[in-house]
């Protein structure tokens, strides 16, 4: 099986790998929110810290949150470490032993190590070192103010180097949402580096050379506090979007909602991330966990990665191939575990089956859809899942 590349076809596969968002988002039923649930911005951003503009050797404007901003946060107690790449720090999180071999968790967008908080425990109790990186422009790291510094590749590179710095070797990777895209593509050039690869609710899209599936966002850094916010019809607790045989519910057009997502996540002064992680959770997203996923950005300066990502998918066009073809090549175990609640594309089962009758070591594995779950299935399912990783890697050793 491979990805259609049908314009439509693409785009709702883009649509749902990169944002995590499925067409029929707006025609999901409204409901209350629970009484804890995350409430709206801007109560649930975290700190008001005043930015301080800084610049590295080579010019780059950058910002970096403040510890402060991280202080409130209760069910994170890990103390983040650095690495310099482009002479900007790039966050994450060591935990457990370090002469074990690593377990690197990567996260998407708007997201960051936070979303693996229920997992980390677990994985460590376990015997493992554990690894959580934050991406340039989210979590803990640097952020460049500048939209056009980031890019799909960059964002590639700076990874190749985080695994270089650390010298990590024999790793077993997690990935998921834009975190699958990055990571996917350096196991699918360096298969070497990796003993495993866990993938949830993620993908490599293989996008023709050349192609770009939607109009850039005009005047991107022109503020537009009229466009609808994509998540706003979704209730604290998800509904079902699919039906007993595993159907995808509702409609739209998937080419017209990835451009509303690019520009609302671009432009709206509305955006932040709890909405979506609140929105793109099978559960009510707690007030003090909706904060937490807030804090990194204190005000808009921080957002310009969070910002930009979507219409990253606008550079995916000829890269994806090679690294793809390394995939289609790869032995070591390749495990894929997936919400049963995603309402996007990403979610279906064929875009799983993509990943499992394509890469060789998916064969005979226990893959799995988690009941309970949504897109960011590490929010849901965390504990579950951890366990699952626990099991594979205790079956399947080097």
């Amino acid at each position: 099986m491979t990805l259609t590349l049908s314009s439509k076809a693409l785009a709702l596969v883009l649509f749902a790998v990169v944002s995590g968002c499925g067409s029929d988002a707006a025609s999901a039923p409204a409901g209350p929110p629970a009484a804890d649930a995350a409430p709206d911005v801007p109560a649930a951003r975290g700190c008001r810290a005043e930015a301080e503009l800084l610049t590295t050797a080579a010019g780059v404007p950058f910002v970096r949150t403040p510890d402060s901003c991280f202080s409130a946060i209760a069910d994170f107690p890990y103390t983040p470490k650095y690495v310099e790449i482009d002479g900007l720090r790039q966050a994450y999180v060591d935990e457990g032993p370090p002469g074990a071999d690593p377990i690197l968790l990567l996260h998407g967008q708007p997201s960051w190590s936070y979303l693996y908080r229920k997992m980390i425990p677990v994985l460590v109790a376990a015997g493992h070192r554990v690894i959580a990186m934050d991406h340039v422009g989210l979590g803990r790291s640097d952020k460049p103010t500048d939209i056009r510094y980031y890019s799909y590749l960059g964002h590639i590179s700076r990874l190749e180097r985080f695994v270089e710095a650390l010298k990590l070797q024999n790793v077993t990777m997690f990935c998921q949402d834009w975190g699958s895209l990055i990571g996917l593509h350096v196991a699918g050039k360096h298969p070497d580096w990796f003993a495993r690869v866990v993938v949830g609710d993620g993908n490599l899209p293989v996008v023709p050379a050349g192609f770009v599936p939607f109009p850039p966002v005009e005047n991107p850094d022109q503020l537009d506090d009229t466009i609808v916010p994509p998540f706003a019809a979704f209730p604290a607790q998800q509904v079902s979007f699919y039906d007993a045989e595993g159907n995808l519910l509702g409609g739209g057009d998937p080419m017209k909602a990835f451009a509303t997502w690019m520009a609302y996540a671009m432009k709206s002064p509305k955006f932040h991330p709890a909405e979506v992680i609140e929105a793109m959770t099978w559960f009510p997203l707690p007030a003090a966990a909706a904060a937490a996923y807030d804090a990194p950005f204190p005000s808009r300066v921080y957002m310009a990665g969070i910002r930009v990502f979507p219409s990253l998918a606008n550079q995916l066009g000829g890269v994806n191939q090679a690294p793809w073809e390394g995939l289609k090549k790869y032995t070591r175990p390749f495990l894929t575990i997936w919400a049963s609640n995603d309402p996007g594309n990403l979610g279906s089962k064929s875009v799983q089956a993509n990943l499992v009758d394509n890469i060789p070591g998916a064969a005979g594995q226990p893959h799995v859809r988690l009941p309970e779950a949504s897109h960011f299935l590490q929010d849901d399912q965390g504990p579950e899942i951890a366990k699952r990783m626990v099991d594979f890697i205790a079956a399947t050793p080097r």
